[in-house]
């Protein structure tokens, strides 16, 4: 079966390659800018494809039994509206034309990622943004199916691990907020694992499913679960949300732009995923925080 990975370079895209890969899949990794094979995605072909330039997409996708979205934009969630990196112009509008290039290239079935708290009258502009992508998906005519991921963690990734970094270097780990966020982190092998499944199971098409971890845990819990399981022992230093974002809204400005007031809301928000209907149809299990961080941290690595 032929799969096509947009958006194959990054973190989620990586890891879904490799799965299908394992499966005995043939895929193709779609993205604006392919990069070095590595040793889990050294036997995929590799296509240049940018899902916001609809002209790049022209016969990329014919013959695909499936196409998955698995498209990022760069430093995501730090909206770069100067270079064009924000929700709408990538998670919506290169949905929509990913889409659309399908349904023009008679690919097969379409497996997009959207993500927990997407509605019509959400609170934040990007859930807002997913829900339209599942609008737009859904009246294509597609053969399709959608996950609402959690907050995702997995080997390098740029959020739980960048706590962990703060620990290589400082007494203590920096959180922005309270600390009482709620989030059921979401292991990456378990959804790549998902989206494996998904490949023609009659029972998912049509249909969003959330998809989070096992355990709903607060924001200091997830981070000293990952210093305990890295073998560190730091103390949690907390910025209160309103001050980060008046800093955000001054360094923003900073080339690179290392941080927005909206990221500040992203990475504050709560994000738990009802996974009732997902299990009900997968049955495939979830892997708990600690368990999935000790399959890539070095718990050997002495309490630093």
């Amino acid at each position: 079966m032929r799969i096509v990975v947009a958006g194959g370079t990054g973190l989620l895209g990586r890891e879904i390659t490799r799965q299908f890969l394992a499966a005995g899949h043939e895929v193709a990794v779609l993205s604006r800018s392919p990069g070095a094979p590595h040793p889990g995605d050294s036997q995929a072909i590799w296509l240049r494809g940018d899902v916001t330039e609809p002209a790049s997409l022209a016969g990329k996708l014919k013959g695909a039994d499936v196409v998955v979205d698995a498209v990022q934009f760069p430093n995501s969630p730090i909206e770069d509206p100067k270079k064009g990196r924000t929700f709408e112009r990538f998670d919506l509008g290169g949905t929509k034309n990913l889409a659309d290039a399908c349904r023009a290239q008679g690919a097969g079935q379409f497996i997009g990622l959207s993500g927990v708290g997407a509605a019509e009258n959400a609170r934040f502009h990007w859930q807002r943004f997913k829900w339209q992508e599942e609008q737009h998906v859904a009246a294509s005519g597609l053969a399709y199916m959608m996950f609402r991921p959690s907050w995702i963690y997995g080997p390098n990734d740029v959020s739980l691990n960048r706590f962990l970094g703060f620990a290589r270097f400082l007494p203590f780990v920096p959180v922005i907020g309270d600390g009482k966020t709620r989030i059921n982190p979401l292991f990456v092998g378990d959804l790549a694992a998902h989206v494996v499944a998904a490949v023609g199971n009659q029972a998912a098409l049509g249909r969003v499913f959330e998809i989070g971890g096992p355990e709903v845990l607060t924001m200091d819990e997830i981070v000293r679960t990952a210093l305990r399981v890295s073998g560190k022992r730091r103390f949690l230093l907390h910025q209160p949300a309103s001050f980060m974002k008046l800093i955000a809204s001054l360094i923003q400005h900073a080339p690179g732009r290392p941080l927005t007031p909206g990221a500040i809301d992203f990475i504050t928000m709560d994000g738990i995923a009802d996974t009732t209907a997902l299990v009900e149809t997968f049955g495939l299990p979830l892997t708990p925080l600690e368990q999935g961080l000790s399959t890539y941290l070095d718990d050997r690595a002495g309490n630093g």
